[in-house]
């Protein structure tokens, strides 16, 4: 009876103060930046969360970038999807949101219009120095991580072992994780190509429609922020951005920490689950989480707060401000 009674309480302590941290957390203010992005030529945006106390403190603090979906916006993960609120239970964490547009994260391989498509440069090199040099960060790969929703999960995965000296973590939820491979395989002839896409006259209208929450001139539609030129000319071009085939060329003490997950209604699971036994085939570390859920703004406000907790909690143990255990010796 009295062990009763003492689980019972240690339970309701437990569960208190669980709430009492959640109603501690107070979603942060979402800033917004402006600056010149020399990797594509255009003035740009991206959101930004600080800690409570950044403008008083001296603190430099790791770095998550969260990258958005397609015909989403540097907007999305702040107003939609939670991450405000996520941001609020840490106090040493920043959260950046750049843009990109429709690009895929690519630096395509030719560029109409007179524009300069280099998403990825834009990203790895402009982006994430423009942070550093503007906010207290922790400017080395043990301060950083990248994760981002469909579009995005296929780019901070991609990005991520493009660059893997760039980020200590690297995620993907609902992740559009094979369209690198399928594009080169629809070049080689093995699959299909993909039929064009049909519009009303309602959508073609709704498309050159300037979305308010944006305000970047002339990157403000659909139809402006899809690039004109070419993603992929060959085959080969579209492996350089295939993670399967990136994984296997980065050596195995310089791969980042990888995390998947996606929703069990979500026909993009298959490409997940693919690359999860990929990684358990190889004995690559990883962390991986599927839910009920499908490709949408609900499951990805559910995700988000796990991926947020695994991803801190790396860029933590690789900066040394978590306990390490020893390995045992084998022979």
């Amino acid at each position: 009876m009295q062990r009763t009674k003492l689980v019972r309480t240690v339970m309701v302590a437990f569960v208190l103060a669980a709430l009492a941290t959640v109603a501690a957390a107070q979603e942060r203010e979402l800033r917004t930046v402006e600056f010149f992005s020399p990797a594509v030529d255009r003035t740009m945006k991206y959101n930004i969360l600080l800690p409570d106390d950044y403008d008083t403190s001296t603190e430099r603090y790791p770095v998550l970038y969260l990258l958005h979906g397609l015909t989403q916006n540097y907007t999305a993960w702040g107003l939609a999807n939670g991450a405000p609120f996520y941001a609020g239970l840490y106090d040493d964490l920043i959260v950046v949101m750049p843009d990109v547009g429709n690009s895929w994260y690519v630096n395509w391989a030719e560029s109409g219009d007179g524009q300069s498509n280099n998403w990825e440069d834009h990203v790895i090199q402009d982006v994430v120095s423009h942070v550093d040099w503007n906010f207290r960060t922790i400017a080395r790969r043990e301060g950083r991580a990248m994760t981002g929703l469909s579009m995005g999960g296929f780019g901070a995965i991609t990005m991520g072992l493009r660059n893997p000296g760039m980020f200590i973590s690297i995620g993907s939820t609902s992740g559009a994780l094979e369209y690198g491979r399928q594009a080169a395989a629809r070049m080689r002839g093995e699959m299909p190509p993909r039929p064009p896409r049909q519009l009303t006259a309602e959508q073609q209208a709704r498309r050159r429609q300037p979305n308010p929450l944006i305000g970047v001139d002339g990157f403000s539609s659909q139809v402006e922020r899809t690039p004109s030129g070419t993603m992929f000319e060959t085959p080969d071009q579209a492996d350089a951005y295939d993670p399967f085939k990136l994984i296997a060329n980065v050596p195995r003490e310089d791969l980042p920490h990888i995390y998947l997950d996606c929703g069990t209604e979500d026909r993009l699971i298959a490409g997940a689950l693919e690359l999860a036994a990929y990684l358990a085939e190889q004995e690559i570390p990883f962390n991986f989480m599927q839910m009920p859920g499908a490709h949408n703004a609900a499951y990805w406000i559910e995700a988000i707060g796990h991926i947020m907790g695994v991803q801190y909690e790396v860029m933590q143990r690789a900066l040394g401000q978590r306990p390490f255990g020893r390995r045992r010796a084998t022979n």
